[in-house]
């Protein structure tokens, strides 16, 4: 074949010059983007899950999973019982539950944190959602980080026992800057959740963050005759300043950390009025939180002994019951924000008008 010459040949190469830089302008503007990270599978299981601490694991209602009532120093008290089972969700295939008893926050993110020889309850979950879709992450953490309200709770006991100062002053003035301080611990375990997801391949709008608050387990209204070792020793004080004062500040403190991860916000702190341990001297079924509970037989081991107490006031399985439906009305809702209220049907509801 011959080559094109003189002018031909100049006018070939000038248009073979020009398609090729028309192509390599094209290629620059049109570079393919990263790949998207992949997803769960289209059909994989819609899924629920809970990570936290004591008040959404469980504790207090019983039947704990094999492995975590104490197995291996494993005391992390799943039950089938807690709120994250008893939503009522006809939408979702399964529930899972990550949480772990006192678990600080931490160890919910991806720190190394471990709680009763549980690693973090995050790298679980980035196991969980690569395998299921995750519909849902609730979360309730922050007061086993400075709070320390557990601890709190045995202040006040000892201080009706006369060996301390009331826990509302012993407490109190510093009660604040106590939730202060842990309120970048959980926004950063938020925020390991919101990372954990992300590399799993979800977009924010493919999934909930939850995060709750916590219920008071007393209030002033116990009844006289429980209001010893039976069943709520506590000074009349102290009870009404862990209703009115404590728990309301503490929710202020993980509302702002859920706001901060742009997560939806379930105010508990008024779900347990008027059902709160030793408030029905007649009828304790009536009442949605463990009393002072002792598990006698733990006391004759030495390995179970320090966790005969573990089970007192929390919510019992009535009222895990009560918050787990709450949830799932608030999960099916469009609202940022709602509250855990009696309705006249004496059951809580996702009061959604009166949310934060």
């Amino acid at each position: 074949m011959r080559r094109p010459s003189g002018w031909r040949a100049w006018t070939a190469l000038a248009v073979v010059i020009l398609l090729l830089g028309s192509v390599l302008l094209v290629g620059d503007g049109l570079a393919p983007e990263p790949a998207p990270l992949p997803g769960p599978p289209e059909d994989a299981p819609r899924v629920l899950v809970a990570m936290g601490d004591s008040t959404i694991s469980g504790e207090g209602s019983g039947d704990y999973e094999e492995g975590t009532d104490g197995e291996n120093g494993d005391w992390c008290h799943r039950s089938p019982h807690a709120s994250i089972h008893q939503t009522g969700l006809q939408t979702i295939d399964r529930t899972m539950n990550l949480a772990c008893s006192g678990a600080p926050s931490p160890q919910v993110g991806l720190g190394d944190v471990e709680q009763y020889t549980e690693p973090s309850q995050a790298k679980r979950l980035a196991r969980l959602a690569a395998r299921n879709r995750v519909v849902a992450v609730v979360v309730a953490a922050g007061a086993n980080d400075e709070p320390a309200f557990s601890h709190v709770m045995n202040a006040c006991i000892e201080a009706w026992t006369g060996r301390g100062e009331p826990c509302s002053e012993a407490v109190g003035p510093e009660w604040s800057e106590r939730i202060d301080k842990m309120k970048p611990k959980l926004e950063k375990a938020l925020e390991d959740i919101r990372t954990v997801m992300r590399n799993a391949g979800y977009d924010e709008s493919d999934y909930q963050l939850i995060v709750q608050s916590y219920a008071a387990p007393v209030g002033p209204d116990v009844s006289p005759a429980l209001q010893d070792l039976s069943g709520c020793p506590f000074r009349s004080d102290d009870l009404a300043w862990v209703q009115r004062t404590a728990v309301p500040a503490l929710t202020a403190g993980v509302r702002e950390a859920a706001a901060e991860a742009d997560a939806r916000f379930l105010d508990l702190s008024r779900a347990g009025n008027g059902h709160e341990a030793c408030s029905n001297e007649r009828d304790a079924s009536q009442e949605w939180f463990r009393r002072l509970a002792v598990e006698w037989d733990d006391l004759q081991h030495e390995d179970r002994a320090t966790h005969a107490l573990q089970e007192s006031f929390h919510p019992n399985e009535a009222g895990h019951e009560q918050i787990g439906h709450c949830l799932g009305e608030f999960v099916n809702t469009a609202d940022r924000a709602a509250a855990c209220l009696q309705g006249r049907d004496g059951n809580l509801h996702a009061a959604t008008s009166v949310g934060p």
